[in-house]
């Protein structure tokens, strides 16, 4: 049997927004943007412009799901997203204004330190042990 988890719902207020802030702030590829209806779009995005799990944004249409806007996980980390140079992408996110939760950390298992995304949902940058 093969199977992959291949995208995630990410609940947001805006499409543009949230694309804005994955795209530029966070390097992630836009890789598909397709308007469904007048309220509804189709958008994906991968942090490596590859075919990895990509995020699927879904705008919140009903006040249940605007309440979970920037708490998908109930406070816990959201993504927790690898890099093979932890330096290079904390520098690159720290000088665009991304909000630092919790400061660097080595730890048994890599680099880490923790951000949050426009709607305050938290995001582990890991550059695991080789």
């Amino acid at each position: 049997m093969n199977r992959q988890l291949v995208q995630i719902t990410l609940v947001v207020e805006d499409y543009d927004a949230a694309i804005a802030f994955y795209t530029m702030k966070l390097g992630f590829t836009l890789m598909e943007d397709t308007r469904l209806s007048d309220t509804k779009r189709w958008v994906r995005l991968s942090p490596d412009g590859g075919e990895s799990c990509c995020l699927l944004l879904g705008k919140a249409a009903t006040p249940e799901q605007k309440s979970h806007i920037g708490n998908q996980t109930g406070g816990r980390v959201f993504l927790f997203i690898h890099t093979d140079d932890f330096y290079r992408d904390y520098d690159s996110w720290t000088s665009k204004g991304v909000e630092l939760v919790r400061p660097i950390s080595v730890e048994e298992y890599g680099t880490v330190a923790v951000f949050k995304d426009l709607y305050g949902n938290m995001i582990d940058l890991i550059e695991p042990r080789s």
